[in-house]
């Protein structure tokens, strides 16, 4: 039996939250809770329904996100992870579905799926497709994501430079993870299945205006994009000033210092890579 682990990323109270996401009891499937404390005096009692054969949780002192799903993935035992934050929910027949996806293409190894969103529009090909050539503006949530562990422990984590509590960048860990995972020889695929579901909106529109938000956009195309690196930011900006009101300088600005930050300092970029690439997209 193929078995399944949601790796769910939690700070403080949100510990609470987690009660509405595990499901009744089910043989292969399990949880492993990360739990963040931001300050040692924060409570830590763990509640009653959380107390479970099926469920770990570990626990992890400061902030971080990328740090926390780190943490998951390192206590991870399971043949499928799929990450997972407090405020999602699932069913047992969209787990089920995300299996059968693996258990269906054994020469996969790492997989993106759908969120249904309450809080926004999110459109999704029609067909699945190779992560390799994805189609043009399509980008996966953390959330969507899974992968077989052993193809991934010991091969890389997600950039702790990047992510929501990190020092300067606080977005894009989830492009950086699968940019990463692709140039480490990892076969993906997307499967246009509803997994889980999100009622919050992410990110990317809360935070949009952020300093450290524009700032990461810019760093990745470093990344992904390295030979129009310098090209990249003015429609980026175009798209943020039409969809989402940001000023056009106020972007170029943040988008252009993240961009010279990382030129200045490679070694950020290649952080989430435990070991070496195995092959080029």
């Amino acid at each position: 039996m193929t078995t399944l682990q949601l790796l769910i990323s939690t700070i403080d109270e949100g510990i609470d939250r987690v009660r509405s996401l595990v499901l009744p009891q089910r043989e292969g499937v399990g949880y492993v809770i990360s739990w963040q404390h931001s300050a040692p005096e924060k409570p830590r009692h763990v509640p009653q329904a959380l107390q479970r054969p099926d469920i770990v949780i570990t626990h992890l002192q400061g902030r971080g996100l990328s740090r926390n799903r780190n943490n998951a993935l390192a206590h991870a035992t399971a043949d499928i992870c799929l990450l997972a934050d407090d405020d999602c929910r699932y069913t047992r027949e969209g787990l089920q579905a995300l299996i059968d996806a693996f258990d269906n293409h054994p020469d996969i190894q790492l997989a993106t799926f759908q969120m249904l969103s309450a809080g926004e529009k999110r459109t999704y090909p029609a067909r699945s497709f190779s992560l390799n050539s994805p189609p043009r503006g399509y980008m996966a949530y953390s959330i969507e994501i899974a992968f077989r562990r052993e193809a991934v422990q010991g091969v890389i984590r997600f950039n702790e430079h990047f992510g929501l509590g990190a020092e300067r960048f606080h977005c894009g860990e989830e492009e950086i993870f699968l940019h990463d995972a692709l140039h480490a020889g990892l076969s993906g695929r997307f499967f246009p299945i509803t997994v889980v579901t999100h009622d919050d909106v992410t990110t990317d529109h809360i935070r949009v205006r952020e300093r450290g938000v524009l700032m990461a956009k810019g760093a990745y195309l470093y990344i992904g994009y390295p030979a129009k690196m310098f090209l990249y930011p003015f429609p980026i900006a175009w798209r943020l000033k039409k969809n989402y009101d940001v000023p056009l300088l106020r972007s170029l600005r943040y988008m252009f210092s993240g961009l010279a930050y990382i030129i200045f300092h490679p070694s950020i970029a290649k952080a989430g890579r435990i070991t070496e690439r195995k092959q080029e997209r």
